[in-house]
């Protein structure tokens, strides 16, 4: 006789699997040639301005990076749905605001202060459909490699979850078990250890380039998370040693001037404000070398002009704790933070035949939008409620249909963030405190740095964004900051 925890996965498991038929049978009505490879680079803790494409001051060398950019489209307003790692994953993968399963914080954590955390899961439901497995629906091979981090146990690791294959893929938010970076990485979806002082970085690169040349008869489906660059902090000892002569001849220079450059973010937590951290430089350029490794493979293998690549990161530069490696200016915060320098992130797109090389867009998008963009390039249908757009009509130039973005962050960060929730509307941002109800307003046009308050200089506007994202809490059924010690936190 099955237990009721038993009951319940496989009641959650046909859930799943009704969904995909639904999708399959609307995707076989498409009809049509065989659809476009998919390749996702995915990085964890990179900040928008740690790329040469959106900082030509960047100390990091990206050039793998950059001509991926000027091949396709950068926007300069793309978004992660959280400021920290497994709820923007979980946006990626389904479509939704992490909000809607009270994903909304990294998992396994939640810190108390003055109030507790919200009640939240540690997990991506097992009922919600993948992107993997709705592409799956149209015959695409599917692969994950890198950082999973959507829950604790096997059933909810990425081959379990519409990934036929998983290279590295598990419970861990980091690489902490080993040594760490470098092999042996003593990772349970690592069946097959590197030589010693392998470095994870590239093997995760070589094993998607494989799959690359495995399938070039596509489609399919090749989704890259880097561990990197999220701490530990550790590089290669060439690149290290390379930044380092760089940050001592670069003293007195362009990248020593960044300090007076920009202003410095105010607020309780100190916060880097120059990249100059060579072991964290020679981490983004390790990356950006196994970005290249896959962009050639995509070139060798004759798949260039039918791959759609996607780059971006989960939450925004790690610079206001745990040795703070890189800076963020102009934008406030980081990685914890739900203002600018926690959730604005890289994001360029290559799809052929749709976008301009050197393009650059201006509209807004975010994670939530990544599902429902790649569904609609496969042909398929989404038949579930979803959050996100098919951000289609941007990458053609065109202007998207106006929407707001909203942000949910009822928690403590690691890095000093505190609990806030947001809205943007055009060009200006709403920024909310959960633990006293007060409101910030920001235009991020004039002011990208959200250095100038002016709520009090705008009380309707402020009224009205402020009406819209208490709507969407209730829409997404967000949760709140929780009493402690008797005290009792502000309710929207």
């Amino acid at each position: 006789m099955k237990t009721l925890k038993q009951l319940q996965q496989s009641t959650r498991f046909l859930a799943a699997a009704l969904s995909a038929l639904v999708i399959s049978a609307t995707a076989q009505e498409t009809g049509g040639t065989q659809p476009p490879n998919v390749v996702v680079f995915l990085v964890d803790d990179l900040g928008y301005m740690d790329v040469g494409a959106n900082n030509p001051h960047c100390f990091y060398e990206t050039p793998n990076i950059d001509r991926l950019a000027k091949s396709g489209m950068r926007f300069t307003d793309g978004y992660a749905a959280n400021p920290v790692c497994s709820p923007t994953r979980y946006s990626l993968m389904t479509g939704k605001y992490p909000s809607r399963a009270q994903a909304t914080n990294f998992f396994g954590g939640n810190r108390s202060a003055t109030f507790k955390g919200a009640e939240m899961q540690h997990l991506m439901p097992l009922d919600e459909t993948t992107l993997a497995q709705a592409l799956k629906t149209q015959g695409y091979a599917t692969f994950f490699a890198g950082k999973w981090h959507l829950g604790p146990t096997e059933e909810y690791w990425p081959h379990n979850r519409g990934f036929d294959v998983n290279f590295g893929g598990w419970k861990a938010g980091g690489p902490y078990t080993g040594k760490c970076y470098f092999a042996p990485y003593e990772n349970p979806m690592i069946k097959e250890e590197g030589p010693d002082g392998e470095h994870l970085t590239a093997r995760l690169a070589s094993e998607t380039a494989k799959f690359i040349e495995a399938n070039k008869e596509g489609p399919f489906l090749a989704y890259l998370a880097f561990y990197s660059v999220h701490n530990p902090c550790m590089g290669r000892p060439d690149l290290v040693e390379k930044y380092k002569k760089k940050a001592e001849q670069a003293m007195g220079e362009e990248f020593g001037l960044e300090e007076q450059i920009f202003p410095n973010v105010k607020g309780e937590r100190q916060v880097r404000i120059l990249q100059n951290n060579a072991t964290y430089a020679a981490m983004v350029e390790a990356m950006d070398e196994a970005v290249g490794v896959v962009l050639k493979q995509l070139e060798d293998s004759g798949l260039a002009d039918n791959t759609i690549v996607v780059f971006t990161s989960d939450n925004g530069g790690l610079s206001t704790s745990e040795g703070s490696p890189t800076s963020n200016l102009p934008l406030r915060g980081g990685k914890g933070w739900v203002y600018e320098g926690g959730i604005r992130e890289p994001w360029i797109i290559r799809y052929p035949g749709v976008t301009k090389a050197g393009a650059v867009s201006d509209e807004m998008i975010c994670s939530i939008d990544l599902f429902p963009t790649l569904a609609a390039a496969a042909g398929v249908e989404v038949a579930h409620q979803i959050d996100g757009v098919d951000i289609l009509p941007a990458l053609k130039g065109e202007p998207l249909k106006e929407r707001p973005l909203f942000w949910h962050y009822p928690h403590y960060s690691n890095q000093g963030g505190i609990p806030g929730g947001a809205i943007r509307m055009g060009d200006y941002k709403l920024f909310e405190r959960y633990e006293d109800g007060r409101v910030h307003l920001y235009n991020l046009k004039d002011d990208i740095g959200e250095q100038n308050d002016l709520a009090a200089q705008h009380p309707e506007m402020v009224a009205q964004m402020r009406a819209k994202l208490h709507a969407w809490y209730k829409t997404v059924d967000a949760k709140f900051l929780r009493e402690k010690d008797g005290k009792q936190p502000w309710r929207p």
